[in-house]
């Protein structure tokens, strides 16, 4: 009976707007019923997506609710009802939430995970038992602030239901108080016999777009099939603008101010592009950047100055000052990035300081100054210290105006390229590798490449709680939002103030907005101004938050986890808890970081407690080593748990699949080796000797075999940095930098041995020696190590160092079973790689959990830097 099964709590992230249900094939599983309802006020979108399905087998079996959601959205509500039954998520901060679960799994499997799925969405999934002939009602709710570029609104939905619904009904009720100026909707959900779906209906200051496609219109579009709708509404929009002065709107004292003024004279600007050219840069990148190098300087006026730096171990400069973009100085310029080519390291602060000297020798007034970086890499020459670097520009630029920071692809540090942009005033933004790419950065020049005004500065006398109100730049098609609370509730009308620069001219804008005018609100939405401005202030505390240190970041991170508890946001600080009623599982999930596909977490995946296997410490001959990719959907996990299996869906084909590094452990006296998985991303410490200090991490991407990146480090000053790319060594006083594929190199010093082959390095520091072998499977690159060398009295921890493992095959079971440590575990053989050898030969492992072998949850081995 459900009243007598034990609860399960599912701690969910921050998530996005799209939904699907997914259930394997054969089971009889009817979704009766989607609605995707998305609200719309003055720019603030509330989105809920509810499904109803019914259980039709005469046994209970597991359902899957899936949805995305844009990643600026906050995920406020989260609710399932079963059997009449209703359970409501809670949102709580995150230590607290992790507490919670960690006390309530003895046992099972994780299973709600969040990842980013593209360049703008993030998806979530859960799921529930459900008794036969049974019903589930899943209902998700969503908030986000669309954000105006280009001149336009994009609110966008997806829907994927895994099956034709007989119910199914999409609605959008766009509300903006200065009327609609356009409205078009686009997608794969628009296309083929779908677009007939459509409906769009326009008032004055009101749209509605309805979307109620037949069970056979839901198989007949561009990426539909047999499983019904799979794919994107795009709603696209924008408003009236008739006041220079911008939009204020007040309700129950919180207002919005939206600036966009269009009838402004453009400012001639003075760009600098950097660009790295460094061997990472090679193939389609490099082609990428010199096509949309071309089109962006075809788009230059001529009134604008220009200057081209590339760069690698040295900074080059296209020409010393800058140039007026006149039809002779573009043709010259376009030959010369029409002859870029990679090669070298990358040396980003010279390069950034050069920029920026350029700027500063040649000032023009009445003009807007943009430094725009482009790197796919970490600094690897010259200055390497991230904090130097960014204090070295910072001082430079003096906020005089801002930079602009492009990251290339993964192998990117964009936390360092998010810092220092926002140190300096603008935004980082990350160019990902596919077809598009040219097309991606010519996209975001055209951002900004109208500026219309500088220094602008707004002011509301009578506000309080105010969000950002300094801005450097304001470009056409862009839009200025602040929102705050109105101090003394009792005044009539509420005044605005901005003060900016106009081409080397003082401008002011100055409005009077009455406060008690509340007819433009409809009543069930007379919170939203409220929840808008904790939604806006949340957004910016966080990104602050990357800035700041010590007591002021604290006191930040305080603030935003107030209000997000009291707004029931779930952001990178909270959690959603969800009582349910279903045994032995524990699902957590949280908000992805910016570039990682996986769950910030690796419980996201799996998890269980195994807290109660005694830890020893005594460390044998044995040695872990990394042998596979391991993609879940394709090799279904054992159930090990004890008596628990794990959760049907993790078996269901038409998922998203994720991928896992697999590590083998050989047993002695076993002829079959174990083996356990975890989920990339990652980044692990591998391998540590405190008493020597030595150790080495390893970095894993998304959807690839091995690591992208290790990093051996010895005493206090050697340090190796290992990518697919090159390796570079410091030992203090020397840099040593090295390409794959060069002929044998050799470097030696200080206890310190470095032998560099066609595709493998030895490394010897102090007592240990590992092995570092360079593999090349589907075109693309990674690393795989192993340890090779140390002695028997070394106490090693790590994932590499796990050693002191046994096991005993037991009888007596259909699923074959493992004694360890006096624990039955479940288990599951298996065929992998050993990717140890460049031979790579196969062997067979029995797959076990990373928490029986290790003793200990995956999240005690990750490291926040190589």
């Amino acid at each position: 009976m459900m009243d007598r099964a034990a609860l399960r709590l599912i701690l969910l992230g921050v998530f996005l707007i799209s939904a699907s249900l997914g259930v394997k094939k054969k089971q009889n599983v009817d979704i009766y019923s989607f609605y995707i309802n998305s609200t719309v006020t003055s720019r603030y979108a509330t989105t809920v997506i509810t499904s109803r399905v019914a259980n039709t087998l005469n046994e209970s079996q597991e359902i899957q609710f899936e949805v995305k959601i844009p990643k600026n959205a906050f995920i406020s509500k989260f609710r399932m009802t079963i059997e009449g039954k209703t359970y409501d998520g809670v949102v709580k901060e995150k230590e607290e939430a992790q507490q919670q679960y960690n006390q309530a799994v003895s046992r099972g499997q994780s299973a709600g995970l969040v990842k980013s799925v593209g360049r703008t969405l993030e998806d979530f999934k859960t799921s529930v038992t459900v008794a036969a002939f049974s019903k589930v009602t899943f209902e998700l709710t969503y908030e986000e602030l669309l954000k105006r570029r280009l001149g336009k609104y994009e609110l966008l939905i997806n829907a994927q239901p895994m099956q034709p619904v007989a119910d199914f009904k999409m609605d959008v009720h766009i509300q903006e108080k200065p009327g609609i100026s356009f409205l078009e909707v686009k997608g794969d959900l628009s296309t083929g016999d779908l677009a007939n779906a459509i409906k769009t209906t326009r008032a004055d200051k009101d749209a509605w777009v309805t979307f109620y496609p037949t069970r056979d219109q839901q198989t007949k579009c561009k990426s539909c099939g047999e499983n019904g709708l799979n794919g994107d509404m795009l709603v696209t929009y924008d408003v009236n603008r008739q006041n220079p002065n911008g939009e204020i709107m007040v309700s129950k004292g919180y207002f919005v101010h939206y600036f966009a003024p269009s009838n402004v004279p453009r400012i001639s600007k003075n760009v600098v592009f950097i660009i790295d050219q460094s061997g990472s840069m090679s193939g389609q990148k490099i082609k990428q950047t010199r096509l949309a190098l071309l089109r962006i300087l075809s788009d230059l006026d001529e009134d604008d100055h220009f200057g081209l730096i590339t760069f690698d171990s040295e900074v080059n400069l296209w020409k010393r000052e800058l140039l007026k973009a006149t039809e002779e100085n573009l043709k010259n310029a376009k030959s010369f990035v029409k002859e870029i080519r990679d090669r070298g390291a990358t040396d980003i602060n010279a390069a950034v300081l050069a920029g920026v000297d350029m700027i500063k020798r040649h000032p023009r007034e009445g003009t807007a100054s943009i430094l725009i970086l482009l790197t796919d890499g970490d600094p690897t020459t010259g200055e390497t210290n991230i904090e130097k670097i960014m204090a070295n520009v910072k001082e430079a630029i003096g906020t005089k105006f801002p930079l602009y920071c492009l990251g290339f692809g993964y192998d990117v540090n964009f936390d360092f390229l998010i810092k220092m942009s926002l140190e300096n005033s603008g935004v980082a933004r990350r160019i990902y590798e596919d077809s598009d790419a040219d097309l991606q950065l010519q996209g975001f020049y055209e951002e900004v490449a109208v500026p219309l005004l500088t220094d602008i500065q707004l002011k509301y006398p009578g506000g309080s709680n105010l969000t950002k109100t300094s801005f450097s730049l304001y470009f056409n098609g862009s839009e200025i939002v602040v929102s705050g609370q109105i101090t003394d509730n009792s005044v009539e009308s509420f005044t605005t103030e901005v003060i900016a620069v106009s081409k080397g001219s003082n401008v002011t804008y100055q409005d009077n907005t009455m406060t008690k005018d509340t007819s433009d609100v409809p009543p069930e939405n007379e919170d939203f101004m409220q929840r808008l401005w904790a939604h806006l202030t949340v957004k910016q505390l966080l990104d602050r938050q990357v800035l700041l240190k010590g007591q002021e970041k604290e006191d930040e991170k305080k603030e935003s986890l107030k209000l997000s508890l009291k707004y029931q946001f779930v952001t990178p600080l909270t959690s959603m808890v969800v009582t349910k009623p279903q045994e032995g599982d524990v699902e957590v999930a949280n908000k992805p970081k910016e570039g990682e596909r996986g769950g910030e977490s690796t419980a996201d995946y799996y998890d269980s407690d195994l807290s109660h296997y005694p830890v020893q410490h005594s460390l044998q001959a044995a040695k872990i080593i990394a042998v596979d990719d391991f993609d879940l959907y394709d090799h279904p996990l054992p159930t090990y748990m004890y008596d628990h299996p794990l959760p049907t869906y993790l078996y269901d084909h038409p998922l998203p699949t994720f991928h896992s590094n697999r590590f083998l452990l050989p047993v002695v006296g076993q002829s079959k080796p174990l083996c356990f998985d975890v989920p990339v991303p990652h980044k692990l410490r591998l391998l540590q000797d405190s008493a020597s200090e030595f150790s080495m991490n390893g970095e894993s991407l998304s959807e690839q075999n091995g690591f992208h990146q290790i990093a051996i480090h010895y005493k206090t000053n050697h340090h190796l940095i290992i990518s697919t790319k090159s390796i570079s060594y410091h030992n203090g006083q020397d840099n040593v930098e090295i390409l794959w594929g060069q002929e044998l190199t050799q470097h030696n010093t200080d206890g310190v041995s470095l032998v560099v082959l066609e595709n493998e390095m030895n490394v010897t520091m102090g007592n240990i020696g590992v092995v570092i072998i360079s593999h090349k499977k589907d075109g693309v690159m990674f690393l795989w190590p192993a340890i090779w060398e140390y002695p028997k009295d070394v106490n090693l921890t790590g994932v590499l160092g796990k050693s002191d493992i046994s096991y005993v095959k037991t009888n007596g079971s259909q699923t074959p079973t493992l004694k360890m440590k006096d624990k039955e575990v479940k288990t599951y053989l298996e065929t992998v790689s050993d990717y140890r050898l460049h031979s790579t030969p196969t062997r067979e492992c029995w797959l076990v959990p990373f928490q029986a072998v290790m003793e200990a949850e995956i999240s005690d081995f990750t490291v926040t830097q190589l």
